[in-house]
């Protein structure tokens, strides 16, 4: 199962490799890590997505509780939340098949963000599912290039 924990950490050199590491001497694999700024200067959000039953994660939550530049550790498991990954994949889209490929960007209330002779570049934002429906969809025409953030989570709802 996955699990998405956010970790809010002091913004300081270290703190990404002190913490992957943490996760590599335990043997616990990371699917996706996503690091970045906060509304506060002096910390950075990690969103880390574990796969693991429940042992795992909370081995995983304790660690990161230890680690010295970990302000809070937050699980998403039970909470009500928005998820959210980004993408932008270059496909193959001569001007004969364009149409068809930008009327699935349009579906899937995507942005085309480049257009070249023979392939776009598509934006997309949504759901792990939502991502991977697109890319199954686009594979047929040809996939040139490929990147993703990772998944963010925030809970729904007000501060508790």
């Amino acid at each position: 199962m996955k699990h998405v924990i956010t970790a809010l950490v002091q913004n300081q050199p270290g703190v990404l490799a002190h913490i992957s590491g943490m996760f590599a001497a335990r043997g616990f694999n990371i699917d996706s890590l996503v690091v970045g700024r906060t509304e506060d200067s002096e910390l950075s959000r990690m969103t880390i997505v574990v796969v693991g039953d429940d042992t795992v994660l909370e081995q995983v939550r304790k660690q990161l509780g230890k680690v010295i530049p970990v302000v809070k550790v937050r699980d998403f498991t039970n909470t009500e939340n928005v998820q959210r990954d980004l993408l932008l994949i270059r496909v193959h889209a001569p001007s004969e098949k364009r149409p068809a490929v930008v009327d699935l960007v349009n579906l899937f209330r995507g942005r085309v963000a480049d257009v070249a002779r023979s392939s776009v570049v598509v934006e997309l934002t949504g759901t792990e599912d939502k991502i991977e429906a697109f890319i199954d969809l686009v594979r047929p025409y040809g996939i040139r290039e490929l990147a993703r953030t990772g998944v963010i989570a925030m809970q729904r709802g007000g501060r508790k």
